[in-house]
């Protein structure tokens, strides 16, 4: 499948600061990516420099073959954009609102009619088209404020922490939203709750303090087998080694366990991977302590890299 997003090598400095360091990722078209972390691990910064509203300090990303620093007026066009606690006008009605944020994207008058209504129809938002939206409920206004990214048909749908805030129903609702507009949307969705992730995207991209640590399939025919194997031992020669054995993909991750000593996820594919990385690095004279197969979700992963248990939300 084809990538419509591809980010190469983004650094951003905010001052002394180092808020992302050298992140590259894809995003393929019709999938949801879901960025998940921590507050503060970079994922709001990414998100404002996928979508054409804050400059790398260094790297690029290109929207559908298009430089989002050179070509910044023809990315935002590409791109529905739902900020976290994205401002809204509590006085207006939801379809006025939608209505003027319709023409301000370039919607023939025309046209914004008929605009308004389809995402009406898509964001279950006919029954309080006439209401104020500062009498709105937490929930309704995420709607309006995701109604307002789709108008001008975007390819891409951003969202920024849109759980934060709704309640449990609000939150579920919410989910079956966004997993109904994969396919038609490029969805990336950032979230510091696992559960929000893991529920709605089908590869999530674990950050922690600006570092690109891991992006794990969710769905489809990537979701593979996994080892953990803790081995004591020279970390780069241990990961050498690994890399060599047929059958491993990619070493995943290293975390020290102890002296000299370090937990290795490893992605493996076929028969007798288990025993052929034990004879590896006992050959290579290395002390293996535990190997045993890992049960590939993503909190195990999530934990196997940051040694910390993520958060998860009441309507987990």
């Amino acid at each position: 499948m084809a990538s419509i997003i591809v980010a190469e090598q983004l650094t951003k400095w905010y001052g002394s600061r180092l808020a992302v360091d050298r992140v590259s990722l894809e995003v393929r078209a019709g999938e949801v990516l879901g960025l998940l972390g921590p507050n503060g691990s970079g994922k709001t910064t990414i998100l404002r420099i996928l979508t054409g509203y804050l400059h790398p300090s260094s790297g690029t990303v290109r929207i559908a073959g298009l430089d989002t620093v050179h070509d910044a007026l023809a990315v935002k066009r590409l791109v529905g954009y739902v900020p976290e606690n994205a401002p809204l006008y509590d006085g207006m009605r939801v379809r006025e609102f939608l209505g003027l944020m319709a023409r301000l994207k370039g919607v023939a008058g025309s046209d914004v009619a008929t605009c308004v209504d389809q995402v009406h129809v898509r964001l279950d938002l006919e029954q309080v088209a006439g209401r104020q939206i500062g009498t709105l409920s937490k929930g309704f206004r995420q709607r309006v404020a995701i109604a307002q990214a789709l108008l001008g048909t975007p390819d891409i749908l951003v969202l920024d922490e849109p759980g934060n805030g709704l309640d449990p129903r609000q939150t579920i609702e919410l989910r079956d939203l966004i997993r109904s507009l994969s396919g038609a949307f490029t969805v990336v969705v950032s979230s510091h709750i696992l559960s929000e992730i893991e529920r709605v995207a089908d590869r999530a991209a674990i950050l922690v303090a600006g570092h690109l640590l891991a992006i794990h399939p969710l769905r489809g025919v990537e979701v593979r087998r996994r080892l953990r194997v803790e081995v004591r031992g020279d970390a780069d020669r241990v990961r050498s080694h690994l890399a060599q054995v047929h059958g491993v993909g990619a070493v995943i991750a290293a975390r020290p366990s102890g002296h000299d000593t370090s937990v290795y996820l490893l992605d493996v594919d076929g028969p007798g991977l288990a025993e052929r990385v034990a004879a590896a690095l006992v050959d290579a004279g290395f002390g293996l302590i535990e190997l045993r197969d890992e049960s590939i979700d993503l909190e195990t992963l999530f934990l196997g890299l940051t040694g910390g248990k993520p958060p998860r939300s009441a309507a987990a």
